[in-house]
């Protein structure tokens, strides 16, 4: 074989041939904005690069494992960066190969066991050259590890890359990418390629789709990724095509887990995903990083070997509903109080959140020092306002451009608010909402409804670990870094200790995903999943309990209150870890 006539580009003779690639010959217009992608920063493009020992670890537990035939099998690693999986890849194919005692040629045994793919061309380079290093270690002479690596790897984009083959694993690290980022063309392209690029859904999101697609029948996927698409809204289209057409095979929940080489804020998890069909799945929680114990874990989750640190859960994936993998015990709290209670905006309450302007520098500010008509400025609640679990407002204020039919102020009615809008006009404009409304270029993102302001309310943060939930009387407007809820039938202090209970806590829990340290997104579409009775069902001393309990800022009491107001039996409240 001439294996002068192969380049590391690829390029092949009649016996070595490469993965057919999209040319982008006919998307010509997207070629610069896969080159600014290409090109951007390590963290614009999602560059996390992954631990050894959880390399080798995902590699079992997808089964590509030194005494199967490798080198008549074949993986995809479809984002490969500084080559944490081929490299491990490579020691375990020639491994492989060696031990079948096959007489062919290792270049041609080996030609289509691996494909991967790598986006950063600077990246792609030092990758090549550390795989064509291991291939001689391995035995194969410089120009045969070149001409192998040559067909092996390619350098693009894998969302714009089709195949000819079919592939027995597909593992990696996809990049986390938000899609903000992405030039407006190729998100675009991306979207209309694949289901899963819907709402604000990152870029690890359609990897998975694409890898799913390329696996061959009894093929496994195997990712460790950011864990949110398994909840939040954006994935849900992904969540119904694995529900359609494959099967989430095992879970290894990653909290707290040292798996990149760098932190990251969002948590992330292995998934096993296959095209095979079964009715469970095998779930792990926070793995040592020990590399014995994660060879015993994973042959666990594989084979079904007992281990105590695995468990099975039937009815994960049911359409595209929320991916439910916690404690067995805590789901089935959930369970029943979603069959015996309606959904919390059913029972006469609102979430919502506070007012956004896009220029908090210029709409907020002290409130007396706030030089416009009375009528146009409200005091502001924000989150500093209420971190000690009380109101302790520290005077600021919002400029409010809306009259209460939701009309914009005519700036000629109040000659101070439009002095001040002119003074700040340059930074007010440069907002989107301004560009996007040049007549109404001073109006806040989200419209303030005054009322608002003095009506009681309950304010709460976004991201935090325990509920800090706060009684607001009706003297504050909202800011956007708090969300509110309010009743026409509930008694907000009632509703307040429900609140700060541990029911609040599992239904966000369960459908939240978590952040560094522990804390929870307390958002509305996860406050709006907590299940409670209708206020006309409550019995006027249950009432009368809860009220008293919040008020104290017990929240003992507020839990002992709840555990009652839901019937929960004593296995219930142990599995919330209430007092019995």
């Amino acid at each position: 074989m001439d294996f002068n006539r192969i380049s590391k580009r690829g390029a092949v003779d009649g016996k070595l041939r490469a993965p057919l690639q999209l040319s982008l010959a006919g998307l010509s217009q997207l070629e610069p904005a896969v080159r600014a992608l290409a090109n951007a920063e390590a963290e614009d493009r999602g560059a996390i690069f992954t631990r050894r020992e959880v390399v080798d670890f995902i590699l079992d537990l997808v089964g590509y494992t030194v005494d199967q035939p490798l080198h008549q099998q074949s993986l995809l690693e479809p984002s490969f960066g500084e080559g944490d999986f081929l490299l491990a890849v490579v020691k375990r194919v020639f491994e492989s190969l060696r031990a079948s005692g096959t007489k062919t040629n290792a270049v041609l045994a080996l030609k289509d066991a691996v494909r991967g793919v790598e986006l950063n061309p600077a990246t792609f380079e030092r990758t090549f050259s550390r795989v064509v290093e291991a291939m001689v270690e391995e035995g194969l002479s410089e120009r045969e590890a070149r001409a192998l690596a040559g067909v092996w790897l390619r350098s693009g984009d894998f969302l714009l890359t089709e195949w000819a083959e079919r592939f027995t694993y597909v593992v990696g690290n996809p990049p986390y990418v938000r899609q903000e980022l992405i030039p407006t063309i190729l998100i675009a392209e991306y979207r209309r390629r694949f289901s899963s690029v819907f709402d604000r859904a990152d870029l690890y999101v359609p990897f998975l789709e694409h890898g799913l697609s390329l696996l061959r029948q009894g093929g496994r996927l195997g990712f460790i990724c950011a864990d949110r698409w398994m909840k939040n809204r954006y994935g849900a289209p992904l969540r119904r095509l694995v529900a359609d057409h494959y099967q989430l095979l095992a879970y290894v929940d990653m909290v707290d887990t040292l798996a990149f080489h760098s932190d990251v804020v969002a948590y992330p998890a292995i998934f096993v995903l296959g095209n095979e069909r079964t009715s469970t799945t095998r779930v792990a929680h926070r793995p040592s990083l020990d590399p014995n114990s994660l060879s015993r874990l994973a042959e666990a989750m594989r084979d079904g070997v007992a281990n105590n640190a695995v468990t099975e859960v039937g009815g994960v994936v049911q359409g595209d509903e929320p991916w439910i993998l916690d404690a067995p015990d805590q789901l089935a709290v959930v369970r029943r109080l979603e069959a015996d209670f309606p959904p919390l905006e059913e029972t006469g309450c609102r979430v919502g959140i506070g007012v956004a302007t896009g220029a908090d520098k210029v709409f907020i500010g002290k409130f007396d020092e706030l030089d416009v008509e009375a009528s146009r400025k409200l005091p502001l609640a924000m989150s500093r306002d209420i971190s000690s679990g009380v109101v302790k407002w520290r005077g600021y204020g919002v400029l409010n451009p809306f009259e209460d039919n939701g009309r914009l102020a005519a700036l000629k009615d109040y000659p101070k608010f439009a002095r001040y809008l002119e003074e700040h006009g340059a930074a007010i404009k440069q907002r989107h909402v301004s560009k996007k409304n040049p007549s109404s270029w001073y109006r806040t993102i989200d419209r303030i409804y005054r009322s608002l302001t003095y009506k009681p309310k309950l304010l709460f943060p976004d991201i935090k670990g325990e509920a800090n939930v706060v009684y607001e009387e009706g003297r504050l407007y909202p800011h956007h870094n708090l969300y509110v809820l309010t009743s026409d039938e509930w008694e907000l202090r009632a509703l307040q200790a429900v609140m700060l209970s541990s029911i609040a806590r599992l239904f966000v829990a369960t459908y939240t995903t978590k952040m560094r340290g522990g804390y929870l997104r307390f958002q509305a579409q996860y406050v709006r999943r907590i299940r409670l009775p209708r206020w006309e069902t409550v019995p006027e001393r249950q009432r009368q309990e809860l009220a008293a309990a919040a008020s104290a800022g017990d929240h003992e009491r507020c839990n002992a209150a709840v555990a009652r107001l839901y019937k929960l039996t004593a296995a219930e409240r142990v599995a919330l870890g209430m007092e019995g």
